[in-house]
């Protein structure tokens, strides 16, 4: 007897079906930034451009008692939201480091190496043409990797790459959203705030030793981490990187394993089970209550508060801050003659450093440590699709757009020369990987 398929029931369930099964796409979150890219680039280059960017930095003010907090509203996306998103890539790094594929040292070994090399030569190649010149300070724009337009592409390609290359560039990206957030703290700091930057750190002492004593309330943290938040803001540390470090004290342990999990969750349906009720729009029964209420207690201690507000925030990351953030960031007139006088060695820093750059030092580096016997390729992957995933690697845009706000912001020019390279390379690469990685297939690398 067939199976059938299950048909929503309800008219909302008819009318958000669609919408859910598009989001949970793989590829979905890259169309829905390229849709933001493409919008923030018609309206920079339309009758509409002046008052696109007045809005951008029309002032924002949030008032408590005596106190303010007045900031532009591009600098909300880029101060507040986006520390929403790396706290999301903290998340990612702790759960990849606590229990995935940087958690086992071998199989760690082949993205870590590669990362800092797909980091490495990138930033030396942009030296090479900017060194002592006025756009020295953005040698860290070309070191980044967009890992939801790069997965996209891959999942685009569906089973024409082994699965293991697709693990194998999520590891990549992880560690090369770590490198840049160290990057970010260290090179793109401005003078600080001591004072700031000590309350800050007290209160993330203050969620460690919660951690270890065992709260697990996502409310708590995510009261202390709006304090932490704050602090780093007034600090002179980029406040986004507030985020990274809250994401690292948040518990990453169940309280029940999956057999507890089990033997609980029987014992409570069974007791559903048995629980007479009528028909009725409301559950009535209050033993049939109890046992919904212990099962979801018991469904919050299987699954850790990390993995929980991963789940969570992907969506609201993929659908709503990055798009934001695209809006706000890469609106950038299309005068293709700013790529060239004084800024052409950043246009080529960074375009060679994201479209050749990229490939260059994440194979090169890859093949180094697998010559040397310290890891092996990604499991039925060979060399020619190691090489399209290193040229995919090469779409820099949301973190590098993000990195050039920070280093050329006071500049105008270099930093529109700076958004329209990265697009550039950005289109380039992703183009070409794709180009080359769909020329595998199955049968390619069995």
């Amino acid at each position: 007897m067939s199976k059938q398929k299950a048909y929503p029931s309800t008219p909302i369930q008819v009318v958000l079906a669609p919408m859910q099964e598009f989001i949970h796409r793989s590829a979905s979150g890259g169309i829905v930034l390229i849709g933001a890219t493409l919008i923030a680039l018609l309206l920079a280059n339309s009758p509409l451009a002046e008052s696109y960017d007045e809005f951008l930095h029309s002032y924002i003010t949030i008032s408590a008692g005596p106190y303010q907090l007045k900031l532009s509203l591009h600098h909300w996306i880029n101060d507040a939201l986006m520390a929403i998103f790396f706290f999301v890539v903290g998340l990612e790094i702790k759960r990849e480091v606590s229990v995935g594929e940087l958690a086992n040292p071998r199989a760690a070994a082949l993205p870590i190496v590669a990362a800092l090399g797909g980091v490495a030569v990138p930033a030396l190649i942009y030296l090479a043409f900017n060194a002592g010149g006025i756009g020295a300070k953005g040698w860290g724009i070309p070191m980044a990797t967009d890992i939801a337009f790069a997965l996209g592409c891959l999942a685009l390609l569906g089973d024409r790459v082994p699965f293991s290359l697709k693990i194998f560039l999520t590891a990549v990206a992880i560690v090369d959203d770590l490198i840049a957030v160290l990057v970010i703290a260290f090179f793109y700091t401005a003078d600080l705030n001591f004072a700031a930057l000590a309350i800050g750190f007290l209160v993330l002492g203050l969620l460690f030793i919660a951690n270890r004593l065992g709260v697990r309330a996502i409310l708590f943290y995510a009261v202390l981490g709006m304090v932490v938040w704050l602090a780093f803001l007034t600090s002179g540390v980029h406040a986004t990187i507030a985020g990274v470090l809250l994401a690292l004290t948040i518990p990453a342990r169940h309280t029940i394993d999956d057999k507890t999990f089990l033997r609980r969750a029987r014992r409570l349906l069974d007791e559903f089970e048995q629980g007479e009720s009528a028909p009725s729009p409301m559950l009535t029964n209050e033993k049939q209550q109890s046992a919904v209420i212990a099962l979801e207690e018991a469904c919050e201690q299987v699954q850790a508060p990390l993995q929980k507000l991963e789940h969570d925030l992907h969506v609201w990351v993929s659908f709503l801050i990055m798009p934001i953030f695209a809006l706000a960031n890469a609106g950038v007139p299309l005068s293709f003659a700013s790529l060239g006088g004084e800024t052409l060695p950043v246009t080529l820093g960074i375009v060679a450093g994201l479209v050749l750059g990229k490939p260059i030092g994440l194979v090169g580096a890859s093949w180094l440590a697998i010559r040397s016997g310290m890891t092996s390729l990604p499991a039925g992957a060979n060399w020619y699709q190691m090489v399209g995933t290193g040229v995919l690697a090469g779409i820099g845009f949301t973190m590098s757009l993000f990195i050039a706000s920070l280093g050329f912001g006071a500049d105008p020019l270099l930093l529109e020369t700076a958004k329209l390279a990265i697009l550039v390379a950005s289109l380039v690469a992703g183009f070409a990987g794709y180009a080359m990685l769909a020329r595998s297939t199955p049968a390619r690398f069995k």
